[in-house]
């Protein structure tokens, strides 16, 4: 299968990426010539991690039957100082909140996304380290 999506020009540093019917809005800083109209492409990599990973922890703990009152993700790229910058390393931090979440249940999804599942975690992890960690907020 493939995954086709065009990104067109618009003005200066910006871009529209239409992924189907979705589009996204790519810019850049007014320090570098854009005009801050968008997200920044390396950060909207992060976010695509979080999508991904975070779509199976919930599709995993609605089919153990856990209920979360809350969740969300931080995650966290380590650029590096010299061009071409790059993520030398990722970290996720998965934040759970509910009434009596079973720890293990949680672990359990996340390691399942981590390691089997998500193929955004899957695709970075062949270049670099992605890292992560459960946290119950309650």
């Amino acid at each position: 299968m493939k995954t086709k999506v065009n990104c067109e020009w618009i003005n200066d540093m910006a871009f529209d990426a239409s992924i189907g019917e979705h589009h996204i809005i790519m810019d850049a800083d007014e320090s570098v010539g854009g005009q801050n109209m968008g997200a920044r492409p390396k950060p909207l990599l992060l976010a695509a991690l979080g999508g991904c990973s975070g779509m199976d922890v919930v599709s995993i703990l609605k089919k153990m039957h856990v209920e979360l009152q809350s969740f969300r993700m931080e995650i966290e790229g380590e650029l590096t100082s010299e061009h071409p910058k790059y993520y030398s390393e990722i970290n996720v931090v998965y934040h759970f909140n509910g009434a009596n979440l079973d720890r293990e249940k949680l672990e359990k999804a996340v390691s399942l996304s981590q390691e089997k599942y998500c193929g955004v975690s899957a695709q970075l992890k062949l270049g670099i380290p992605v890292n992560y960690r459960i946290e119950i907020d309650n």
